[in-house]
């Protein structure tokens, strides 16, 4: 099953900087690399040809995109993670004599590998032992050998060790297109993207185990998922290990909690947020802020309903690609109709579009709604306010000639950058676009997905937007521009989205009447710059540690009277406070000063006003800073001018 090499036949590479080299049939990345520069080829962990991983040693046989994977790129981490989750499974094999593999991949931090123990137990007090051995093993150098099997005999190796988990695999794969993977006394079922030896890892940790049932299905059997993760230097593993520590401690879920955010009931529903009094301030602040700029950008705001008839679903694609990751319908027993729980506000927005007549002169229309959707996640799935059942999008679609597509999506990219630069946010762009190798995955005509595309291209260029190109990550009706925000910790989420759509309006035929008097397709661009309030509370929480900036925090200054006898004089100057619109509140309990200092502290409100028997004989209050102490004693106007003037220079 080796692959033909024809004597003398010359392949043509193309590198990402899109040049082409032409070299002998046969030859391997690592040359390639070696070709180009000798540290390269010594950093080289792996080779990505025609968007699959492969080894540095494999020969390239044909014509091929290639790139040349470091550690520095993702698709490189995640080779050594594939690898180092076979030294894990062997180390594993080696202690723990009889057990049975499930499988092993390399995840978006790290790897895991599923395991039936039997009859061994495993827990924390064996991490030591297995990390010793996986570094042990790894010192060796071992080299991962590729070897293409035939069904048959894939499954008489499984079938003698009797390891089902592997046979049941192997049934699912097409004979020819089988490998197995041997490094050192361990061999796995396995397609590839190896490191050149397993020298290259120098640190391992094993960071938790969970259950797991075998490929998700709670009827299988439940195995032991280990999560670990490996460095090329033991530093890159500490640095890692003290960013968790304090991962641990910005935790929205722990800090939403201390802070009285927001909180989840299982009578309610899991997934379902509950936001509380201060939670609420801030949303509804985000709200504002956002409202502000899309006022000014010429958007118009709309309310729809939080359901649809599945009908309009069904005209939109929504429910053929998303049907499963829906509620199920709501049928009505008096009529017989069915409707669902909002996946998407999209459908919705098209038919308010197609109200009544447009004309080119209408053209475009913004239409804003911060709409709430509903998409069923599996409840192992959920996670804080970073993945729930029901979520409110600031959604906008424009509905714009092809004409004006370029500087609407110019527009839409100016108010993600405002954005970010109001709360400190570094970003990288994502243009996502489709995979050609599997065009089921999205609607509409091929001509309409190239033209979007480029469209996006060319926007993102004229920005100066630096940019990388995913494919198979486009919407199943369009092209993206994704925002992929790094925060305190350098962790990078994926919040805000813009995307061209040709699609929609076809399916929803929607029309304008051009200046030809003659009917024509609008497009539409879908934006949402936070991508979901509860998602991007959660990592706005998580990258200031709930010390949010002054114009955003939920209570920007609380009253500290030094004793009961002032809580009058504390109570009116709240008033005062929230008439001039701050938020203010009062610590009105029996409490030395001190202790209420430091609870306001660790309640993080950006501003203390300590009153008593002086600053009720001057009118005015004693002033703390956050972190920055006393600020001294201001008028009531004075302080009022200072949080406001700070204010705005926070938002220019």
């Amino acid at each position: 099953m080796a692959e033909h090499v024809e004597v003398d036949q010359q392949i043509h590479i193309s590198l990402p900087d899109g040049s082409q080299r032409s070299y002998p049939a046969g030859i391997t990345g690592y040359d390639i690399a070696r070709d180009i520069s000798e540290g390269l080829a010594r950093n080289a962990l792996a080779v990505l040809v025609d968007g699959e991983t492969w080894e540095v040693n494999r020969p390239i046989t044909r014509d091929a995109e290639l790139q040349i994977l470091t550690w520095r790129e993702q698709k490189g981490k995640e080779a050594m993670w594939h690898s180092s989750a076979h030294i894990l499974a062997e180390a594993l094999e080696a202690l723990y004599p009889g057990i049975k593999l499930g499988f092993g991949p390399p995840i978006e931090r790290g790897f895991y590998y599923d395991v039936d123990f039997g009859d061994y137990t495993f827990g924390a007090h064996d991490f030591e032992q297995v990390e010793k051995k996986f570094l042990e093993l790894a010192r060796t150098g071992e080299t991962f050998e590729r070897k293409p099997v035939s069904k048959a005999e894939a499954l008489a190796h499984y079938q003698a060790i009797g390891n089902e988990y592997k046979i049941e695999l192997i049934e699912g794969l097409e004979d020819g297109n089988i490998t197995f993977y041997h490094s050192g006394n361990f061999v796995d079922l396995c397609k590839g993207g190896h490191i050149p030896n397993s020298k290259v890892v120098k640190a391992m940790k094993i960071l938790n185990t969970a259950g797991a049932y075998w490929r998700g299905d709670e009827k299988n059997k439940q195995l032991t998922r280990i999560y670990a993760i490996s460095f090329p230097k033991k530093k890159e593993l500490d640095d890692y290990l003290e960013m968790l520590e304090e991962a641990k401690k910005r935790d929205h879920r722990k800090i939403g909690k201390e802070l009285e955010l927001f909180t989840f009931s299982e009578k309610v529903g899991l997934g379902l947020p509950l936001w509380l009094p201060k939670g609420t301030r801030l949303r509804e602040t985000l709200v504002r802020f956002l409202q502000e700029v899309q006022e000014e950008a010429g958007y118009e705001q709309v309310v729809t309903p939080h359901i649809g008839k599945k009908e309009l679903y069904e005209t939109s694609g929504h429910w053929a690609k998303y049907g499963e990751d829906s509620f199920r319908p709501i049928s009505t027993p008096q009529e017989g109709e069915q409707f669902m729980l909002k996946p998407m506000n999209c459908p919705h927005h098209c038919e308010i579009f197609a109200s009544r007549p447009r004309s080119y002169r209408d053209l475009p229309l913004r239409l804003a709604e911060f709409g709430t959707v509903y998409r069923y996640e599996q409840s192992g799935e959920l996670h804080g306010l970073t993945r729930v059942r029901g979520f409110t999008q600031d959604d906008a679609h424009i509905f714009c000639r092809p004409d004006q597509v370029k500087e609407e999506f110019k527009a839409v990219i100016d108010i993600v950058l405002y954005i970010c630069r109001i709360l400190g946010f570094e970003f990288t762009a994502q243009i996502s676009v489709r995979d050609l190798e599997k065009p089921e995955k999205y609607i509409g005509d091929p001509a309409l997905w190239e033209r979007a595309e480029n469209d996006i291209r060319e926007a993102a260029a004229e920005m100066n937007l630096d940019t990388v190109e995913v494919a198979g990550e486009a919407a199943f009706y369009g092209p993206k521009l994704d925002f992929m925000i790094r925060d305190a910790l350098r962790r990078e989420w994926q919040l805000g989205t813009v995307q061209v759509d040709y699609n929609l309006p076809n399916r929803f035929e929607l029309e304008y009447t051009g200046a030809d008097n003659e009917k024509h397709r609008p497009v539409m661009i879908h934006r949402a710059p936070f991508g979901s309030l509860e998602r991007f509370t959660a990592v706005l929480i998580e990258h200031t540690a709930g010390d949010f900036p002054l114009w955003l925090a939920p209570m920007q200054a609380i009253i500290l009277p030094v004793a009961e006898k002032f809580n009058d004089y504390a109570l009116k100057l709240r008033a005062q406070l929230r008439k001039a619109g701050l938020r203010v509140e009062v610590d009105e309990r029996h409490e030395k000063v001190g202790k209420k200092i430091r609870d306001a502290e660790v309640g993080k409100f950006p501003y203390m006003l300590i009153v008593g028997e002086k600053e009720i004989e001057s009118g005015g209050v004693s002033v703390r800073k956050r972190k920055e102490g006393d600020l001294g004693a201001m008028s009531v106007a004075a302080f009022e001018a200072h949080m406001k003037g700070e204010i705005e220079e926070m938002l220019k």
